[in-house]
């Protein structure tokens, strides 16, 4: 028997959001001397190996806020910036708070609410989450992700709780994501899966 879809899971970063670009703009607007998409490049290659601690079990949950501003500390000297004073770093940490959704992405989400709950299953914390759906009008109907489970995509887990916190099967909702990987990992749990085309994702 197959399952009508009710609910709607979006991966943020990159297949919602255009990451690379908003921090490459936000490090034009502060003056850095830099390579803006180089240093967002830099930073968003820390992304899976701090995560990859914490999803080993070699270090307890900590949200994607604080792992974004320990990758920052990390790429800094790397790029002549070590000098940049603690009010500087906190201010260009919420950059991922300000990022820009990819232009098709709000009328999209409109067009689909009416037919299903919608939700973004992501690595980033609910203020975060929430930050960028305040920014981008993302007509979300709960947010759900790994704040809501402790640990991080690919684990099974979050995707199976994405799918319970709307009381729902797994096979009645659909995975939407520009990362194969993601995807996989989704359909293993059960997930249906939808791919999006994003530019360098």
């Amino acid at each position: 028997m197959k399952l009508s879809l009710k609910a709607l899971f979006f991966d943020v970063f990159g297949t919602l959001v255009d990451w690379r670009g908003s921090i490459a703009r936000e490090v034009r607007r502060l003056g850095l001397n830099v390579d803006g998409e180089a240093f967002a490049d830099a930073w968003r290659a820390e992304y899976q190996p701090a995560m990859q601690i914490i999803r080993s079990g070699s270090r307890g949950y900590v949200k994607l806020d604080t792992l974004h501003r320990e990758n920052l500390d990390r790429i800094l000297p790397r790029f002549g910036l070590d000098a940049m004073s603690e009010a500087e770093r906190v201010a260009l940490n919420l950059v991922w708070h300000r990022l820009d959704a990819w232009p098709d992405v709000r009328a999209g989400l409109a067009a689909l609410r009416p037919h299903f709950l919608l939700a973004p299953c992501s690595n980033g914390n609910i203020a975060l989450m929430a930050a960028l759906a305040r920014r981008n009008g993302l007509p979300w109907d709960a947010i759900l992700g790994a704040d809501l489970v402790r640990d991080y995509k690919p684990k099974p887990a979050v995707y199976l709780a994405a799918a319970d916190a709307f009381d729902v099967l797994p096979a009645a909702t659909l995975m939407v994501a520009a990362h194969a990987s993601d995807l996989a990992a989704a359909a293993t749990a059960g997930l249906c899966t939808a791919f999006v085309e994003r530019p360098d994702e």
